[in-house]
């Protein structure tokens, strides 16, 4: 089938690589000159495991192609994805600036019938706006039908998450539309749900929302774990056995972070509010992940005595492992809070130091994480590389002028610390914790705690 998509983010160049990948023709479209003219030289514009070997593959096969000619893209192809920027507004709305552009481009372009796919992530009722701006620009009167198909793809694991997802959701406004893109994704052998425009569009927003509702919740009972002597790996191993519940998103740390998250939520309570709906649990689930950073840093700040001329070292700067993104990273924030307390901060990230050199040109990057060591006067893990876990760490700590490390993401065992002679911080875990084969000792213990309240009531 002749494909055409508009954007080469993270969502639209997956998508074209994996689409030409399947045996399809892919045109994308950007009109950045600089980024088309990057692409057909081969190169990414960003760090994604497996990309640049998909799309280099597909372009010597001439089933990809690079353009900033949405005219042709549209000409040639049979079903066009819009996959542009929706970046969020100081009010949580969605911009839709660029969504429009690209309709009003289809519109000037269309010479005969198309299937025209959102698969931005947009607001509910977008589907509708779309069909608006291309009846109102088209020149020609032909027919064209509007799909919702949103994405579900991480960054880090982009190209995994395209060919296997959990489910396709197709909203179309009748079956026939609906099968044209099942026919689509019918190589890949997933599940698929076919709803209204308008559902598939609410479907994004509410799962994000649900993520991060996740991750802020046991954040929060991580927040009471440090107060009890309870540990948070044992909480929520115990928690995703639970068939209700599931394993996954339960890792205490900073919080969320990336381009999507915390964009997607602000838009749906956005849109909760305009609808005269004030999404009361969703707010609390952004300010829980807002105090994160803040709780990590106050912890420094309490265990060295302030931090006015202390060196820091900062492990991870990407907003997750396995990408260059810096957008909303949790490390801005945990760095901002230093260096506005006088701290000097040396950071090692595996790929992200370019992207943050435009963001935090005032600290000092390392070229490796023993590096970023040197004579620190504590470590801070923020993003959970693997290389940070295959570290040799009594040559870490032999680098380091305190062997203090604070880990935001709890991917080292407590009594492993403990014994390599780490002053060891972890999140929502006792500094001595065992796994499930023993209990360590607490740094409160719950029975006492448990009896005070009992004759506290009894008096």
């Amino acid at each position: 089938m002749n494909i055409c998509v508009i954007g080469t983010g993270y969502v639209g160049l997956v998508t074209g690589a994996v689409f030409a990948d399947l045996g399809n023709d892919v045109i994308c479209v950007d009109k950045d000159t600089s980024k088309v003219n990057t692409l057909r030289r081969g190169k990414m514009p960003i760090f994604e495991p497996g990309l640049e070997e998909m799309v280099a593959r597909n372009v010597e096969d001439a089933r990809l192609w690079f353009t900033t000619d949405i005219g042709d893209g549209v000409r040639k192809s049979d079903v066009i994805f819009i996959a542009v920027g929706t970046p969020s507004a100081q009010n949580g709305e969605s911009d839709l600036s660029a969504v429009v552009e690209t309709a009003e481009g289809i519109a000037r372009s269309m010479d005969r019938y198309k299937v025209i796919v959102n698969k931005s992530t947009v607001p509910v009722g977008t589907g509708d706006l779309v069909r608006d701006v291309i009846e109102q620009n088209k020149l020609r009167d032909v027919e064209f039908d509007i799909v919702s198909n949103p994405e579900f793809l991480r960054e880090g694991s982009a190209i995994a998450d395209t060919l296997y997802p959990d489910r396709i959701v197709i909203g179309a406004p009748n079956g026939n539309v609906a099968m044209r893109v099942v026919e689509l994704y019918a190589p890949l052998e997933r599940p698929m749900l076919i709803t209204d425009v308008r559902s598939a569009e609410m479907i994004k927003y509410a799962s994000n929302a649900f993520v991060a509702t996740k991750v802020s919740f046991i954040n929060a009972i991580a927040n009471i774990c440090e107060k009890a002597g309870a540990d948070v790996l044992q909480v929520a191993k115990g928690m995703g056995c639970d068939t209700r519940i599931g394993p996954a998103f339960l890792g205490a740390g900073l919080g969320y972070g990336g381009s999507c998250l915390g964009k997607d939520i602000s838009c749906l309570i956005h849109t909760a509010d305009d609808l005269g709906y004030e999404f009361k649990l969703l707010k609390a689930v952004v300010d829980i992940n807002a105090e994160q950073p803040g709780r990590f840093v106050g912890r420094m700040r309490e265990i060295l005595g302030g931090l006015e001329g202390k060196t820091i070292g900062i492990l991870g700067l990407a907003f997750k492992p396995n990408t260059d993104d810096m957008r909303d990273a949790r490390s801005i924030q945990v760095i901002g809070m230093l260096l506005a307390e006088g701290a000097h901060v040396k950071a090692y990230d595996p790929v992200a130091s370019e992207n943050a050199r435009n963001i935090l040109p005032q600290i000092e990057y390392s070229e490796t994480a023993y590096d970023a060591a040197d004579g620190v006067d504590a470590l801070a893990i923020v993003t959970e590389w693997n290389e940070f876990k295959l570290l040799n760490l009594e040559s870490l700590k032999e680098r380091m002028a305190r062997p203090i490390l604070f880990d935001g993401r709890n991917i080292y065992d407590p009594q492993r610390m403990k014994k390599l002679g780490f002053d060891y911080y972890p999140i929502g875990r006792p500094r001595n914790a065992r796994g499930c084969n023993g209990a360590g000792p607490a740094e409160a213990a719950p029975s006492q705690l448990v009896r005070k309240s009992a004759l506290e009531k009894a008096a």
